[in-house]
């Protein structure tokens, strides 16, 4: 085992290089709703915490969409910049650009009217749907910088560049939180605003990180070599077309999988506001968890996507097969911390006891499904650095729609086991995920030695 190690010791270590910048600023997304729930649950109480989940859940659909088309980007970079092919690299970002701010308008305009109907027509606490609305509306005005802020950053992480994103993230995240509670407690001589406040810290945060992430990439020197090739006026059909292709079934995989967890949440806003919260509490601890997944997951994209396009496989077995070690050894641990101090990790969302107590049972619940998750998130990137989209995609409708939510419904609301019920559907379909995307993964790879 030692020798097997050391032998595949420097696609440890690359991978981990790689994917601990990812790691950080792909938790920004989930930091931000994850502090804006501490905030919330803080300072508001748990009808602002009760709404604070119900909009994230019914929001976090809509955005996944956004962020998936976005990271249609990165393994096409990653495959051009293996064949040496920087002027592709450099088209594929202007156009990158204009259909992210397309998709950003479109979905604005989703958000707006969909999602607005969607909380009213849920079956769920009147008080909570009336405090969630001017939340839902400010957080989507965030929507297009954020999709701005994604396409360079996905670019830029398609050619292996993850720690100046990393950076702008953890910034922007600190500037989020203050502004958040200064606008939440209604500190100098600000009145507080509850929910909205940390909606407008949001919004702030995600221009200023566009800003940022753009002079970055057209200014540095490191990418000088792509962006002499760049220019907003370029518009080729056929490359959008080619982000696309990518992109929308990625984006599709996160709304199957984002989308079961907010119905998910839904479900348990039928049981009751305190199940719902319980159920937020839960679900962002293990989200931070995810995201670790999803920064290996990351690492394998750029990897396989790099040696998928120079035609090394054996590389690219030896990538993936580092990817899967190293967030099976993650996930193991933090199931260890959440089955530990199952009972301690809530108090920092909420201070209600009532709450606390059922979040600690989901958190066990939690502790089975992490190497699940994490398995499933990294056969995904893996599939998706070689290009592989579309049965994947379907493979995660199956997971999740067709076994784990009529699971979570039998066993959650007909069996009455109330909320732990639903997380043991879900449990069930990040089981299946899991093991047919690896299923998957090796008969696209076998294909490929075998050409």
């Amino acid at each position: 085992m030692i020798k097997k190690y050391k032998s595949n010791k420097i696609y440890y270590q690359s991978t981990i290089a790689l994917a601990g910048p990812v790691v950080i600023s792909q938790l920004g997304h989930t930091l931000v709703q994850t502090l804006d729930t501490v905030i919330i649950g803080h300072y508001a109480g748990t009808i602002s915490l009760a709404a604070v989940s119900l909009v994230h859940s019914v929001f976090m659909v809509v955005l996944v969409i956004g962020l998936g088309i976005a990271y249609g980007l990165t393994p096409l970079i990653a495959q051009e910049n293996g064949k040496s092919n920087f002027k592709e690299c450099a088209e594929l970002l202007s156009n990158s650009l204009w259909l992210n701010v397309v998709s950003a308008i479109f979905l604005f305009l989703v958000v707006y009217y969909g999602s607005m109907f969607a909380m009213q027509h849920a079956d769920q606490d009147p008080q909570v749907v009336e405090t969630a609305k001017p939340y839902l509306l400010i957080l989507s005005l965030s929507i297009l910088p954020l999709m701005v802020f994604q396409t360079f950053k996905q670019f830029a992480e398609g050619l292996g560049f993850t720690k100046q994103a990393m950076s702008i993230t953890i910034w922007g995240n600190v500037l989020n939180v203050v502004i958040a509670v200064i606008l939440v407690k209604g500190m100098f001589g600000i009145e507080p605003m509850g929910v909205q406040g940390v909606g407008i810290a949001t919004l702030i945060d995600r221009v200023l990180m566009m800003l940022v992430m753009m002079w970055y990439v057209l200014r540095s020197e490191s990418f000088k070599v792509y962006i002499q090739h760049f220019s907003v006026k370029f518009i080729n059909v056929s490359k959008i077309v080619k982000v696309v292709k990518i992109g929308l079934p990625v984006a599709m995989q996160y709304v199957f999988e984002i989308g079961a967890f907010a119905v998910a949440a839904l479900m348990a806003g039928h049981i009751g506001a305190i199940e719902q919260a319980a159920h937020q509490t839960a679900i962002t601890l293990a989200a931070m968890t995810y995201m670790m997944a999803g920064g290996i997951a990351s690492a394998a994209t750029i990897k396989v996507g790099n040696s998928f396009g120079n035609q090394n496989y054996k590389r690219l077995q030896r990538f993936a097969a580092a990817s899967y070690h190293l967030v099976i050894i993650f996930m193991m641990f933090f199931a260890l911390i959440f089955t530990l101090f199952n009972q301690y990790l809530p108090y920092l969302i909420t201070n209600d006891t009532t709450v606390v107590a059922l979040a600690a049972q989901l958190l066990i619940i939690a502790a089975i499904f992490q190497l699940f998750d994490g398995t499933q998130v990294v056969g995904l990137g893996a599939l998706r650095g070689m290009g592989d989209v579309n049965i994947p995609t379907f493979i995660t409708f199956i997971a999740y729609w067709i076994i784990g939510l009529p699971a979570a419904y039998i066993l959650g609301i007909h069996f009455n086991t109330g909320v732990q019920g639903i997380w043991f559907g879900l449990c069930l379909g990040l089981l299946t995920s899991s093991v047919l995307l690896y299923l998957r993964f090796r008969y696209v790879i076998n294909k490929a030695l075998q050409k």
